[in-house]
């Protein structure tokens, strides 16, 4: 059965190809309806950032190879079943459903690889889910505690949805960093007490501690999110003594040096790196991936995630959405492709 797939070709290239999809008789086919691009990962593709000879991904059964170009790459498909194989049970059919599959028109895959959309989630929501979960991961990574000042670095899409569930916790202070004046907005709509742009927030902690007599120096807690190496600096600058980093962004082939001088070694602060394909170690005896994604898609009916896709465009011109996205333009954030 013939499709149509995107390739990422070359640097800030890509190219939409016809390709085939064959279904077993223990898969589906699903209709694809609207898929999500990263800013982050993808972007490091579409830039030619990232490692080549990295596998592109070790976890999902629908992208194998590395990431040298051309590759098909995407992890946020929602789709409908629109036929099952001979060992799948009827009722599949007609789901709207969920795959971390590339962005293409239609695809196969086993059942036990898809997330049902629940009802009171859209499609389009429902491809910020990858976001969401990532969020999760980062915030259960991090361990934020009852009155902890928490700083968030980066308010892209995950970054605001780490700023989402981390409000609903009894922190004394979050504060998000984001230099483009619009997601600073939505970072106060998704619950952040302050946003600032990065030359502020130094104003804002001295602030803090002027005004309180209790307050240790520097926050307990932060997020590098930003996908900006500088910013790392800026993080472990912000916490204090016993401070913990987690670091979420993806640097691929970016160059990221760490002053290491200064304060870091007295202060004894950790700086831990987060990433959703895997657990830490830590939490393996409560918690599995399957729990996780359950939290998940709890936390994804409860955030305002609509609110965050600015922009669809057709899957035909999926190059403009790319552009979109690195041109890094007030008013973008998700990205939606649209195949109807």
């Amino acid at each position: 059965m013939e499709r149509e797939s995107l390739y990422f070709t070359g640097p800030f290239e890509t190219e939409i190809r016809p390709t085939r999809v064959e279904m077993s008789d223990d898969e589906v086919l699903v209709q694809t309806r609207v898929s999500g691009i990263s800013a982050g990962t993808e972007l490091l593709i579409y830039r030619g950032e990232a490692p080549t000879d990295l596998p592109a991904d070790e976890t999902f059964e629908t992208i194998d190879g590395d990431l040298s170009f051309p590759l098909r790459y995407g992890y946020a498909a929602v789709g409908d079943v629109v036929a099952v194989g001979d060992a799948v049970d009827d009722a599949w059919l007609g789901r709207s459903v969920f795959a971390f599959d590339p962005h293409e028109t239609r695809f196969s895959i086993t059942p036990e690889n898809l997330l049902p959309v629940p009802e009171d989630a859209t499609p389009e929501a429902m491809a910020l889910f990858p976001s969401v979960e990532t969020a999760t991961s980062l915030v259960l990574d991090g361990r934020p505690r009852i009155g902890e000042e928490v700083v968030v670095f980066g308010a892209g899409v995950v970054g605001l949805c780490t700023i989402g569930i981390l409000s609903s916790f009894p922190l004394d202070r979050l504060v998000a960093v984001e230099p483009i004046p619009d997601r600073r907005e939505h970072a106060r709509s998704m619950g952040a007490d302050v946003a600032v742009a990065p030359d502020r927030l130094d104003d804002v902690l001295d602030a803090d501690v002027e005004s309180r007599s209790d307050a240790p120096d520097g926050v307990d807690l932060a997020f590098e999110l930003s996908g900006r190496p500088e910013a790392l600096d800026d993080a472990v600058d912000a916490v204090g003594y016993d401070g913990r980093v987690v670091v979420g962004s993806w640097y691929g082939e970016k160059p990221a040096t760490l002053d290491l001088g200064t304060s870091f070694h007295r202060d004894r602060i950790s700086v831990e790196s987060s990433q959703v394909s895997t657990l830490a170690p830590e939490t393996r005896g409560r918690w599995t991936k399957d729990r996780r994604a359950a939290t998940a898609l709890d936390r994804l009916c409860e955030l305002d995630v609509a609110s965050l896709v600015t922009h669809r465009l057709p899957f035909a011109d999926a190059s403009e959405a790319y552009r979109l996205l690195d041109d890094r333009r007030d008013g973008v954030l998700q990205v939606l492709l649209t195949y109807r």
